[in-house]
């Protein structure tokens, strides 16, 4: 071996590295789990910042003691239970089939829906006003009905059968029938320092945040398949289902109740002319929702070119529907406003501005212009509803208050399904998108101007015993 190939003396060792590999891997890990630690901790806070605001809000004002905030959490699951129905029934009747076969399909829908209530709106209100003892559980059973509905559901999205309409209209008029029943219970929950009106705006409010909070979930769901956004809709409504049943005992309490049909006559009791304006004044506004629904829905699946859009047609359309989702609420947080400014004047104002917004929109069809009629559609909803519940809580007894409330939403539940149904044919007549707001303008406009002539035709008699 040569000389220069020789190995050298060994040279010293290289110092010890100060961060070790198994170290540096511990420090990651410990680092790794001091995150996901923080990061637990921070949603945990959150969540319970959000758990006890939301408490905060539900029982305020005298609202825990009285029970009206267990009707609210009740709601709660109600509202986000029929956020997940839309969601589901959206993707399956509309967005996944062609237009002309969506419209028709709609069109079946609607008429199924408004059928039940054209047969039986003479009928509800006196059987629960019949039924008055057992609240809670009529509450619970439209809940339950709805659970049981949404789980056949599941199992005939896929196919669209008869099975699937049937269990589908069982979820709508349960839907209904809860609003009727919740009216009803709502009077026995008031706090001491509660209006009807100031209650319903509350429980608007906890059901808009429901719905915004459970629509993305089911969204979620019916990305893996659309049965789990009803089987998660079915769970909802069980717990609700539950909630109903634990509803206070007063809640079934009659004391005092007598009956009242729809023209407000009955053992000696009148309704005054202002609810009478009001409730033809909700249906008006009730119409035009129903009808902006539908008719916008299909126009948006494919904007005309008149409306100068040139982005997707879904973000148009989550545009639209958010605009009337922030009017609703907007209108939810003035309804004390409607209280103490004259009811019966700020919903005769809502459905002129309704219509005049319609007329702007038609002459103006820009995708702008679309978004505000959306929001003033929502709003002008939203207080044409809370002066109807001031004005039936100022003008009608106690003793019928709930009968009249029964027989007001079955009316405002076939104003916006006649709403639709009018949407759908001008739809399928081929009628463009303007001259169909154009027509529906006209007819409001004959509507609004009998509403206004009646309302100035005398003096409003006073609630009191009928002189024959």
């Amino acid at each position: 071996m040569e000389e220069n190939d020789r190995p050298g003396p060994p040279g010293p060792d290289p110092p010890p590295s100060p961060f070790p590999e198994s170290d540096t891997r511990g420090s990651r890990l410990h680092r790794a789990r001091r995150i996901s630690e923080g990061a637990g901790r921070l949603i945990a806070r959150g969540s319970s910042s959000a758990f006890l605001g939301a408490r905060r809000f539900t029982h305020s004002g005298g609202a825990g003691e009285s029970g009206l905030a267990r009707l609210l959490e009740l709601h709660v699951f109600n509202t986000a239970g029929d956020a997940a129905v839309a969601v589901s029934l959206a993707g399956t009747l509309f967005f996944t089939v062609p237009t002309e076969q969506a419209s028709s399909q709609v069109a079946l829908f609607l008429v199924l829906t408004m059928l039940p209530f054209a047969i039986v709106a003479p009928l509800i209100g006196p059987f629960l006003d019949r039924f008055r003892r057992g609240r809670r559980w009529a509450i619970g059973t439209t809940l339950a009905v709805r659970a049981f509905c949404c789980w056949v559901l599941a199992s005939a999205v896929v196919e669209e059968s008869a099975t699937f309409y049937l269990a589908a209209l069982g979820v709508l008029v349960s839907s209904k029938a809860y609003g009727v029943t919740r009216a009803a219970a709502v009077p026995r929950l008031l706090p001491a320092e509660f209006t009807l009106v100031k209650a319903n705006s509350r429980i608007s409010l906890t059901g808009t945040a429901a719905a915004a909070i459970s629509a993305p979930l089911a969204v979620g769901a019916a990305a893996i398949g659309a049965p789990w956004a009803l089987r998660y809709a079915a769970v909802l409504f069980v717990i609700g289902t539950i909630l109903a049943i634990l509803l206070p005992a007063r809640v079934d309490s009659s004391a005092g109740e007598e009956q009242v049909d729809i023209a407000g006559r009955r053992h000696g009791i009148t309704v005054s002319r202002d609810v009478v304006n009001a409730l033809r004044s909700n249906a008006g506004l009730r119409l035009l929702t129903g009808f902006l629904t539908i008719f916008m829905a299909f126009v948006l699946r494919e904007p005309p070119d008149s409306m100068g859009w040139g982005g997707n047609a879904t973000v148009l359309m989550a545009l639209v529907i958010g605009a009337a989702g922030l009017g609703n609420i907007l209108g939810v947080v003035i309804g004390n406003w409607a209280k103490s400014h004259r009811p019966e004047r700020v919903v005769l104002a809502v459905l002129v501005l309704d219509v005049a917004v319609l007329v702007v929109a038609a002459v103006l069809f820009k995708w702008p212009i679309a978004v505000v009629l959306g929001l003033t559609a929502g709003l002008c909803q939203s207080l044409g509803k809370l002066s109807l519940d001031a004005l039936i809580q100022r003008d009608v007894g106690e003793e019928v208050r709930t009968s009249m409330f029964a027989r007001s939403e079955t009316l405002l539940q076939l104003s916006w399904v006649i709403g639709g149904l009018l949407g759908i044919g001008l739809f399928t007549l081929d009628v463009s998108a303007p001259l169909g707001m154009v027509i529906t303008a006209v007819i409001l406009l004959g509507w609004a101007s009998f509403v206004m002539a009646r309302a100035i035709k005398g003096p409003t008699p006073a609630p009191g015993p009928v002189t024959q």
